[in-house]
């Protein structure tokens, strides 16, 4: 071999060589950017498990409260239904009471009209009274002249008779 191809293998060996040493340089760079990510990846996945679990006990807490509102609203739900049984039942003694104060007013009513016509029927009375008292003033007025005129003869006029 002529000292150009000595040349020319060592450039092709030195070549080989770097291209080796570019493709192990390549691959360790690879490896070490996949090991990174791999890493990341790791790290990432680890902290969606911390969250999962973090959101597991959230979800619990959720659920905890969410039967506590549910009963909760059963109870008001219990409540109001009592309360709506208690407005209504006096509600209807209400109305009976209502019921029996329209009763006793017509019977007022009717009582009231019937003391009118009462009324109406003593006045008649006393007016029938009045009349037959100042009859009966009349009367008393002309005994009471008779009387006098016949216990005292001599007050009488010559020759006037009684009445």
């Amino acid at each position: 071999m002529t000292r150009m191809g000595r040349m020319a293998r060592v450039v092709g060996i030195g070549v080989v060589l770097a291209g080796a040493a570019l493709a192990f340089a390549g691959m360790g760079l690879f490896m070490y950017q996949m090991g990174r990510d791999m890493s990341a990846m790791t790290e990432a996945v680890g902290q969606m498990g911390r969250d999962v679990s973090s959101m597991t006990g959230d979800m619990e807490y959720m659920v905890g409260d969410m039967d506590r509102m549910a009963d909760s609203m059963v109870q008001g739900q219990a409540s109001i239904l009592d309360d709506l049984g208690r407005v209504r039942v006096r509600t209807e003694l209400l109305a009976r009471d209502m019921h029996g104060i329209q009763t006793d007013m017509h019977d007022m009513t009717i009582s009231i009209r019937g003391m009118a016509i009462d009324i109406r029927g003593m006045d008649d009375s006393t007016g029938r009274m009045t009349r037959a008292s100042g009859v009966m003033s009349d009367s008393m007025s002309r005994i009471s002249v008779d009387m006098d005129r016949m216990t005292r003869p001599e007050s009488l006029p010559p020759m006037s008779p009684f009445r």
